[in-house]
């Protein structure tokens, strides 16, 4: 550039757009898992739907965290299994909102409703 030339004006927005995109990419990224989402059951969710849910869910993906002696067997309700079985097919399928309706019996939440030895993924 010549003594006293000034880059143009798109150049500077441009140049400050790739800054901007170098800090922020990272915290996007965080920002992201930051706000993992599950299924669970609503709790007034009717329990013959819940049993629907299980069966459902459980046909498509392994239930075994809900079987007698599993990490998540107990509390040993429709409400309780549910909620293991729903977010199981959620998170195998993508965590699409539309992988959580279960006929608008499902919440997504953005707790984690893990407990003892009981995991959620």
């Amino acid at each position: 550039m010549a003594s006293g030339a000034r880059p143009s004006p798109s150049l500077l927005l441009f140049s400050l757009g790739l800054l901007l995109l170098c800090f922020t990419s990272g915290t996007t990224v965080r920002l992201a898992e930051a706000q993992k989402t599950w299924c669970v059951a609503k709790p007034s969710a009717d329990e013959k739907a819940l049993i629907a849910n299980i069966n459902y869910a459980c046909g498509n993906v392994s239930c075994s965290v809900i079987q007698p002696g599993g990490p998540c067997y107990k509390p040993d309700n429709p409400v309780s299994h549910a909620a293991v079985a729903m977010n199981l097919y959620y998170a195998t399928y993508g965590r699409h909102p539309w992988n959580c309706d279960f006929q608008k019996s499902a919440l997504i939440v953005q707790s984690d409703p893990s407990y003892g030895s009981c995991t959620y993924y």
